[in-house]
């Protein structure tokens, strides 16, 4: 059986003021198409495999918002963290549980708040990710052939040997590089951007983290006896806040050595800044997204505007600024200082 995780429990802090605690954007409609992050990761997943095969790992406080935007979720399938940890206690905790119920499952896990473009290479993708883990003791990761020397994202460096179809060897995870370091990636035609997207059978994952995180897997052994039963929350609650704070890359991704990665332009993008949304969406004439009803620009050029809860709105002589309003919070910002915006709205 095939069963996706949706890590959920983000609180994109870039993107202030759309995205606040306590409404991050992977709940929010960022592109103005009617359906969130969340719900637009699920929806391109359903051809993969049915929804009660899906499991949303989220915070305990987003709870109500995912039953509310994935009404057809069944409740036992979305997983609440009573505390961030990162992603390798995150993948621990629904790979276990997945487990008890599916002891030769395959897992696809990806982000929640991720925009990918051309739905039918992505599951594609995924299909042929999978045929390679049944058959093998590897994880393969998805990457995305770069089409920009991008310093914002982490890097895969392939081997260059093919091992089966478009199934590359990774020869090592790099982190977000500089201009320069970029340049060289992109021209060298082996680096790939880490989308964070990853396929394993669930006995793969589960002898990786105990291996490489021990510390994870051994507070995982004290809940499990609690998984799909009426105290597996009140267990999770006292035991899971103890885990060991790191992501899965530093975890396995960085260790194991059976680690494979397949690439492919999926139109893909972290959606991370309001500069990638910018880019993303769709644009008038003079370069601008508008995101929102009743929004008049004038002589603005290359400029982002979000706001959805205002009756009309007038931006007049800006270009490359971020203009955004949400729940009594505005932004007016240059696009160049976005990087900012975190300590700003502190």
């Amino acid at each position: 059986m095939i069963h996706v995780v949706v890590m959920a429990g983000g609180i994109g802090s870039r993107f202030w003021p759309m995205s606040v605690p306590e409404y991050p954007k992977q709940f929010i409609d960022v592109l103005g198409l009617g359906r969130s992050l969340l719900q637009m990761t699920v929806d391109r997943l359903l051809p993969l495999c049915p929804i009660g095969n899906m499991w949303i790992v989220t915070s305990e406080r987003y709870v109500d918002i995912v039953c509310e935007q994935l009404p057809g979720m069944p409740e036992g399938n979305i997983l609440a963290e009573p505390e961030a940890r990162n992603t390798a206690p995150c993948i621990a905790y629904a790979s276990r549980k997945i487990a008890k119920l599916d002891p030769e499952a395959k897992i696809v896990v990806t982000p929640s708040d991720a925009l990918v473009l051309n739905t039918t290479e992505y599951l594609t993708v995924l299909k042929e990710a999978i045929d390679f883990v049944a058959h093998n003791d590897a994880i393969v990761t998805v990457g995305i052939k770069p089409s920009r020397p991008e310093t914002g994202y982490g890097y895969i460096a392939a081997c260059g040997q093919r091992t089966m179809g478009a199934v590359e060897r990774v020869a090592a995870f790099k982190e977000k590089p500089d201009l320069e370091t970029a340049k060289g990636y992109l021209e060298s035609g082996s680096y790939y951007w880490n989308a964070g997207i990853f396929v394993w059978k669930v006995t793969t994952i589960e002898r990786s983290l105990r291996r490489y995180v021990p510390q994870i897997a051994e507070i995982m052994d004290q809940i499990a006896p609690s998984l799909h039963t009426l105290d597996e929350q009140a267990t999770l609650r006292r035991l899971f806040p103890l885990c060991d704070k790191i992501s899965i890359d530093y975890a396995v991704m960085e260790r194991a050595d059976n680690i494979y990665t397949i690439a492919a332009d999926l139109g893909w993008s972290d959606l991370g800044t309001w500069g990638a949304l910018l880019q993303n969406a769709t644009r008038d004439s003079s370069g601008n997204a508008v995101i929102g009803t009743n929004i008049n620009l004038h002589n603005c050029e290359d400029c982002v505007v979000h706001i959805s809860d205002m009756d009309r709105v007038i931006v007049e002589g800006l270009n490359n600024y971020i203009v955004a309003s949400k729940g009594g919070r505005l932004l007016v910002c240059r696009l160049s200082e976005e990087q900012h915006i975190k300590e700003f709205s502190l």
